[in-house]
């Protein structure tokens, strides 16, 4: 509350004032808000949504209702003394203010009635192996003067699997989908990046959305490459899915990039900028300022390339999953694109679910419309 009256204060103080100081002062604390991660592992769609437990039995926990609490699929519940993973809402009889969830999993810690707690699509907290049973080596991937940290599963093909999460979350939120990687037998590699927990710090404090830390993907596309793998395709959430198309145009080694994974790619970064400021709280009189800020601090204002064509005179294949629920990146963008590149773009829409939860609303669809993609690239 106290952020929010002075954010007024500071309003008002610009439009008397009206001098260019004062509005690249309040563009500066827009930009700032706007742009700050959920962190805890929640994607920058999940930022700010809380809920009130209720009550649980063996099976069930009880939330107070609201359009995020409805919301089908699987995710995980985070507050102050634990967690737990809930499936889709049950069709139960109960209050009209509260709505009743499947209760999958609880811990580390429990959610007594009465918690307060947000929600992520991260399932899995840990490593692979702690968090699935998975084996893994941790390994380093140099990158200038730094080295970031990663998990490497490996797999007999010589085609690689690279997961990049976004903004906001971290590499466990990969993790959903790794059993199913896994059963194809891709190696895969989940690497933090810079100013993740674990990975030195960001030497810069402005984010890009994916346009300058695309980088820290191209670290991890040319440890897979030494390491042996002829082919890899960039697997990316939110900003990861940016940084993707980044690498795949950019980066020297771009003909070893046989495809892409694209799920609820940032494609129009404007509308994003606008849409992380509402959900942080920027008053709609700021939100301008606090988009031009981000811009002028190194905030793409053009959507990201798409990759040159290759040997066959196209892209490399793209799968973009992503619904028109989206609240954060576009769901029109990705029609589009799918639209101008007919060829090689498949788009596998996905109802009911917010921005970097594809798989938590229909994991059956998402992970059949995964094997048919990467089928053809083993």
């Amino acid at each position: 509350m106290r952020r929010r009256i002075t954010a007024a204060v500071a309003a008002s103080t610009v439009l008397a004032a009206g001098t260019g100081l004062a509005t690249a002062l309040a563009g500066r604390w827009a930009s700032g808000t706007a742009l700050g991660a959920a962190g805890g592992g929640r994607p920058a769609g999940f930022a700010g949504i809380r809920f009130t437990v209720h009550g649980s039995t063996a099976d069930t926990l009880t939330l107070t209702r609201s359009t995020h609490a409805l919301r089908p699929g699987t995710y995980r519940l985070t507050g102050r003394s634990g967690s737990a993973v809930v499936g889709s809402p049950l069709d139960v009889a109960g209050s009209p203010d509260t709505v009743v969830r499947q209760l999958i999993g609880v811990g580390p810690g429990r959610l007594p009635t009465g918690s307060s707690v947000g929600l992520t699509p991260q399932l899995y907290t840990g490593t692979p192996r702690s968090a699935l049973g998975i084996e893994h080596t941790d390994v380093e991937l140099p990158h200038g003067s730094v080295r970031l940290p990663a998990w490497l599963v490996p797999g007999p093909r010589d085609t690689w699997i690279i997961a990049l999460h976004g903004l906001g979350a971290t590499r466990e939120l990969p993790l959903n989908v790794l059993p199913f990687l896994q059963r194809l037998r891709f190696p895969v590699l989940l690497p933090a990046f810079r100013g993740d927990p674990g990975a030195p710090r960001r030497a810069e404090r402005a984010y890009r959305l994916g346009a300058g830390e695309w980088r820290d993907a191209e670290a991890a596309l040319r440890f897979a490459v030494r390491a042996g793998a002829r082919r890899v395709v960039l697997f990316g959430w939110s900003t990861g899915a940016t940084m993707a198309l980044h690498t795949a145009t950019h980066s020297p080694l771009h003909r070893q990039v046989a495809g892409l994974v694209l799920d609820s790619p940032v494609l129009w970064p404007t509308a994003t900028l606008r849409a992380m400021a509402v959900r942080r709280g920027v008053p709609a009189v700021l939100r301008p300022w606090a988009v031009a800020a981000a811009q002028r601090g190194g905030a793409p204002a053009d959507p990201p390339p798409v990759p040159p064509p290759g040997e066959r005179g196209a892209p490399p294949p793209m799968l973009l999953v992503h619904g028109p629920d989206d609240t954060i990146a576009p769901f029109a963008a990705s029609r589009e694109l799918a639209g101008r590149h007919e060829r090689n773009v498949v788009l596998h829409t996905v109802a009911q679910a917010q921005h970097a939860a594809m798989w938590n609303a229909d994991p059956d669809g998402y992970e059949e419309a995964l094997r048919r993609f990467l089928t053809p690239l083993m």
